[in-house]
């Protein structure tokens, strides 16, 4: 029944899917953007940062929705999509999954956390641990508006922290946001994480920027 008065579409071309299409469309799913397994060019602080797709038109729009306009189901492809790509291109072992927190201003505000809730569809799939990590101290201006690379290391610098107590000795930290654009904000909250103990990080994003 709700199939009928709300008919799933896809989330990144917004055609209603057909009979047999599960989660997004058969032309997206061949046309999408898609990174290669040689993509995987580590940003500061990662020792790899892998993503699925690369960020722009179809995809920017279907993040935007993600994010903006209420779309939390579309986590539930996304995440699927991140966990596959996880688990295809990167061969070392994983001991917790953490993500690129919100302030609770703005989660409160949203509704959710973007980053959480794919954190948790990509642990739900892959078996790793899923935990909160880190914080935000501050308020940042939104990385995708702001300048050049140097502003936006500066904008974040110093706006992520590990929870207080928190002991990740020897831990192996997949740290999960949804876009990558310059690597800055992986970059910083990596650095927290390595400064908790972490001994290695792994940056995964549903996309990146070329």
């Amino acid at each position: 029944m709700l199939g009928l008065i709300y008919p799933p579409k896809c989330p990144f071309c917004g055609r209603i899917l057909e009979r047999g299409e599960e989660g997004w469309c058969a032309s997206c799913q061949e046309e999408l953007p898609w990174t290669g397994p040689d993509d995987g060019k580590a940003v500061d602080g990662c020792d790899a940062c892998l993503s699925p797709l690369w960020y722009g038109d179809a995809v920017r729009e279907a993040v935007h929705r993600y994010k903006f306009e209420g779309g939390r189901i579309h986590a539930k492809l996304f995440g699927r999509l991140m966990a596959q790509c996880l688990q295809d291109r990167w061969t070392g072992r994983a001991d917790l999954i953490a993500w690129v927190p919100l302030r609770p201003e703005r989660r409160k505000k949203r509704g959710y956390d973007q980053a959480e809730l794919l954190a948790r569809r990509v642990g739900e799939l892959t078996g790793i641990p899923v935990g909160r990590a880190l914080e935000k101290t501050r308020a940042t201006a939104t990385q995708s508006q702001t300048g050049e690379d140097e502003a936006r290391k500066s904008n974040v610098r110093g706006a992520y922290r590990a929870l207080s107590g928190l002991d990740l000795t020897g831990k192996r930290v997949v740290l999960i946001d949804d876009v990558a654009t310059s690597g800055a904000t992986l970059a910083e909250c990596a650095s927290a994480l390595r400064q908790a103990g972490a001994e290695s990080v792994v940056g995964l994003t549903l996309a990146r920027a070329r």
